[in-house]
């Protein structure tokens, strides 16, 4: 078996699940520093199906699509996937995976559609999703959000029929509705259900369900996975204007911007693009957008940041 067909468990002395209020307000997850790692051999859909079932139950546990880089070194370590300032090797390593979580989030819900059938729920999801997408077996598990807030808020795993990088999922998944940022390497993937501290009532009767349809996504060959090939940076920063065109102090400003105020900060480049007045505003617009897609916001969120920013509103 290889490591396509593994995934690496990470474990912590932290909770990492929501917690849900008796107000209903949601508490993020403890952000814990320091893991174990465990690998997890899978054989198809049915196994991961029996794995997040009992991860359910686990607050301390998450996964990663990551593999361990040093099979010896996995006991209180960091998610590295590089060298860090302070001297300590990358402790996880990019590898293609066969399993595949895909969250969907903000996704309007018809009326027709109870939140507690998430059954339902993962259907209207589903049809959101690439084509090679529509015929294909699911689990379904409701995010910690499901049912308190608007909109359907669910994550699909499933299989696929070969192994893909996670680069090859960002463009594959380029004008779809859901989450790149676990398509990162190292980004946890949360498998527990949330907390309901005292009060609190989980307004679903079961957190996971099963979608039945083909075992195996057929999975795109490589190259049409395999993003265009982008012109010399130089030669793009000529199109924005001879005034104030160069824009890459605001790009690199999108781009290291910290987890969870990156559509913040993508916010106040665009409206200082939008202050120049001899640029090529469209194709500003662009550079923004991608750079805030390799950051991890999903794309319909950077483009509706953008178009707010350019040309009037709020984000």
């Amino acid at each position: 078996m290889s490591a396509a067909d593994e995934i690496t468990i990470l474990r912590a002395r932290r909770r990492l699940a929501k917690a849900i209020n008796a107000d209903g307000t949601i508490e993020p997850w403890d952000d814990a520093k320091i893991f174990d790692f465990f690998v997890n051999p899978l054989a198809d859909l049915a196994a991961l199906d029996l794995l997040l079932h009992e991860l359910a139950w686990h607050r301390g546990v998450c996964v990663v699509r990551a593999a361990p880089a040093d099979p010896a070194h996995v006991t209180g370590v960091r998610r590295l996937l590089r060298d860090h300032e302070d001297g300590e090797a990358p402790t996880l390593l990019e590898v293609p995976r066969r399993w595949l979580a895909i969250d969907v989030d903000h996704l309007p819900r018809p009326n027709w559609v109870e939140v507690t059938d998430l059954f339902a729920c993962a259907c209207v999801a589903v049809q959101k999703l690439p084509a090679e997408f529509r015929k294909a077996a699911f689990v379904i598990q409701a995010t910690a959000s499901h049912g308190l807030k608007p909109g359907i808020r669910v994550r699909l795993w499933c299989w696929l029929d070969r192994p893909v990088s996670g680069a090859e999922l960002k463009f594959w998944f380029r004008n779809s509705p859901v989450d790149h940022t676990l398509f990162g390497a190292n980004q946890p993937i949360l498998t527990a259900n949330p907390v309901f501290y005292w009060g609190a009532v989980d307004p679903l009767p079961t957190r996971i369900a099963v979608i039945p349809g083909n075992p195996e996504v057929p999975v795109p060959p490589p190259e049409r996975l395999k993003p265009p090939t982008r012109p010399p940076v130089v030669a793009r920063r000529r199109s924005y204007g001879a005034r104030g065109g160069n824009i890459s102090g605001l790009i690199r400003t999108v781009a290291t911007a910290a987890r969870g105020n990156r559509n913040n900060v993508l916010f106040w480049a665009a409206c200082r693009v939008a202050e120049q007045r001899d640029i090529d505003r469209q194709a500003a617009a662009a550079e923004l957008i991608r750079v805030a897609l390799n950051a991890g916001l999903p794309l319909i969120e950077a483009r509706k940041t953008v178009d707010s920013a350019l040309y009037g509103g709020q984000p």
